[in-house]
């Protein structure tokens, strides 16, 4: 057999995982059914749901890979500095005269010991496959009566298919969904000067700010100390301390007008907006009860409350679509619109030579654990570390079955530790003194995955020192009282 790897997607994850499987001797190719390489940072209608206007929700510091140093120092990017940039990465590791353009995979099958990839009519032996073919395509619609009926002025459409905001203006427009695109287009067309906006929502959800004093939330929320605590604490004490940073950073939606959620963020759940409650409170939101029925233009809520709109947007979620996968990986994977049976959403033992990458559902960016996942994968295949064993991967599956029907969403730490420590470069606190606060406490910075480990690098600690310190957050290794106190606990259970 050769070192051959098809790589299905030339997304983020795609480029991170050809990249590092470059760097263990193997030779991969990439499948790219669109024109361009960058996934949904595209932008391209019907490909991606990045409309032109859209900013990241996730900083800069965590918007990057551990090898690529962004150009600019804007806190959020804009998605065409994201395009540029994965272009600039494929350019620096070699990836983009391995990328087949317009090149649409039709089928993936077990061939032997092998795989075969059909595209074009043609099979094409590969000894491995990485399917990296994104995880948000194929909108999820909600299943409410008439929906399929609406006649507004404008179509009803998914936030994947949603462009630019000029069409809005001065109409009467419905957003389905809590979720980060559906308050993001909320509050774009809001602004835009639509006449009346109104979001209608299962349930309220916190809202955290991008930015809250002067900081990312994301190096708040998504903390190595969070990860910790969720292997250590009760799920209720990591439930309130969640909800402390995020009630402090944004106070609670009824301060607003917004209805007030479950006093549980984890059954409410979090959302990452900067403009939707303040909107909320100047009157140009209205949130409103789910959807009961749809006729024609008139939508009436749960609550009997019956209104007319000249468009909706639909931000409902996504289903997991992977149609080119063989009826029988299918069926080993037990795959259906939400679950897909894999140790960490990567491999399974019936299926060598097969992995997974960015298939899970997240809040956080996922730049950091793509790439912490694509080295465990490029590691594990090239001998560097210990492939995991049978049995422990038939555990790890039986774990996940056993969370089916329950909420799929994870948080971006849990993810990132998770990938980390399969992959061995999860750094040790005792041998980062000087770091421990950051390690802790700090942005989940691509570089403190290489302080140690396969590939580290002599400069990590220093880099890693100044992203931790950005923002004046992490300047000294001195713990707040919080900080103190929540560690603190972790210690008790330990002892």
């Amino acid at each position: 057999m050769t070192r051959r790897v098809a790589v299905v997607g030339a997304g983020p994850g795609g480029l991170i995982a050809a990249r590092w499987l470059l760097s263990q001797g193997f030779e991969p190719t990439i499948f790219e059914q669109g024109p361009m390489l960058g996934g949904q940072w595209t932008g391209l209608d019907g490909r991606s749901g990045v409309w032109p206007a859209m900013y990241a929700n996730s900083s800069r510091t965590v918007t990057a890979f551990s090898d690529l140093a962004h150009d600019t120092g804007q806190v959020y990017l804009p998605n065409r500095e994201i395009l540029d940039y994965l272009h600039r990465y494929a350019e620096t590791f070699g990836l983009t005269s391995r990328i087949q353009l317009g090149t649409r995979v039709e089928l993936i099958s077990r061939d032997g010991a092998g795989w075969l990839v059909r595209h074009a009519g043609m099979d094409e032996p590969f000894e491995r496959v990485v399917v990296a073919s994104g995880r948000f395509h194929t909108p999820a619609i909600p299943p409410v009566p008439g929906l399929k009926t609406f006649s507004g002025t404008l179509r009803a459409i998914s936030t994947y298919h949603y462009r630019e905001g000029g069409a809005y203006r001065d109409k009467r427009v419905l957003i389905a969904g809590s979720a980060v695109s559906a308050l993001e287009v909320a509050a774009e067309l809001a602004q835009l000067g639509a006449a009346h906006v109104v979001v209608t929502q299962r349930r309220q959800r916190y809202v955290a700010p991008k930015f809250a004093a002067g900081v990312p939330s994301d190096h708040r929320l998504y903390t190595r100390y969070g990860f910790l605590a969720s292997e250590t604490l009760p799920p209720a004490e990591i439930d309130r301390q969640l909800k402390e940073i995020v009630v402090e950073a944004a106070g609670r939606p009824e301060q607003y007008g917004a209805p007030a959620p479950d006093p549980s963020l984890f059954a409410a759940g979090v959302t990452l907006s900067q403009h939707y409650l303040p909107l909320v409170a100047e009157g140009r939101i209205t949130v409103r009860q789910w959807m009961k029925s749809v006729a024609g233009a008139t939508v009436t809520f749960l609550d009997e409350h019956a209104e007319e709109f000249d468009a909706m947007v639909l931000g409902t979620g996504f289903k997991l679509w992977l149609p080119f996968l063989s009826d029988d990986v299918r069926a080993i994977l037990d795959l259906d619109a939400e679950h897909m049976d894999l140790d960490r959403y990567t491999f399974h033992p019936d299926l060598p030579g097969l992995a997974f990458m960015g298939m899970w559902d997240q809040s956080g960016g996922y730049f950091v654990p793509l790439e912490l996942q694509a080295r465990w994968i490029a590691y594990t295949w090239g001998g560097t570390i210990p492939a995991i064993s049978e049995s422990k991967q038939r555990l790890a599956i039986n774990a996940y079955r056993a969370r089916r029907g329950r909420s799929q969403k994870t948080r971006m730490n849990l993810a990132a530790l998770t990938f980390a420590r399969a992959a061995g470069v999860e750094p040790c606190l005792d041998n980062w003194p000087r770091l421990r606060r950051a390690l802790l406490f700090g942005p989940l910075a691509p570089s403190c995955f290489r302080l140690e480990g396969p590939d580290a690098l002599p400069d990590a600690p220093e880099v890693f020192a100044r992203e931790a310190a950005a923002f004046g957050t992490i300047t000294s290794n001195e713990m707040t009282e919080r900080e103190d106190s929540y560690w603190s606990l972790i210690e008790a259970v330990a002892r």
